[in-house]
């Protein structure tokens, strides 16, 4: 697998937010976890809470700022392109969450990003059966990061 190209704009303060590097390491991590060995590109934007909320709200028609929002790439037939697609995620709601939760801020930001490139690959947590094999995969990566497991209570 050839590193994947990770395209990272901060549209708010980078102060507590992860470097490219962190990101594209995260990413890679994920794609290795879920057997991807396409040529891959990603693009994340780090926003506040207000973008966060819009888009929220726009595409999900949810009126609060959620933590991560996974927009896969709809690309027409026949253009084989490697993007599979964009990641938004709120830094104010990650930072809250962390804090909430007692976890570390990175650990969180890596949780967090490898949930969004997994959805972007396909996977999803609406049923109970695919919840289950999602937050496995996660939990394997993240472990393999030496990150804990994020789901233990």
């Amino acid at each position: 697998m050839s590193s994947p190209d990770v395209a990272v704009g901060y549209a708010t303060s980078r102060r507590g937010v992860p470097a490219p590097a962190s990101f594209r390491r995260w990413v890679e991590a994920a794609l290795k976890g879920a057997r991807r060995r396409k040529a891959t590109e990603v693009s994340i934007r780090i926003v506040d809470a207000d973008e966060g909320r819009a888009l929220n709200l726009q595409y999900r028609g949810r009126d609060y700022a959620t933590n991560v929002l996974s927009f896969p790439a709809d690309l027409p037939p026949g253009l084989n392109l490697p993007l599979i697609g964009d990641l938004v995620i709120c830094a104010p709601v990650v930072a809250r969450e962390a804090a909430e939760q007692g976890k570390r801020l990175a650990d969180h930001w890596a949780h967090l990003t490898i949930h969004g490139t997994l959805h972007l690959l396909g996977y999803d947590h609406i049923e109970e059966a695919e919840a289950e094999a999602m937050e496995g995969l996660e939990t394997r990566v993240l472990a393999g990061l030496g990150i804990a497991d994020p789901y233990l209570a």
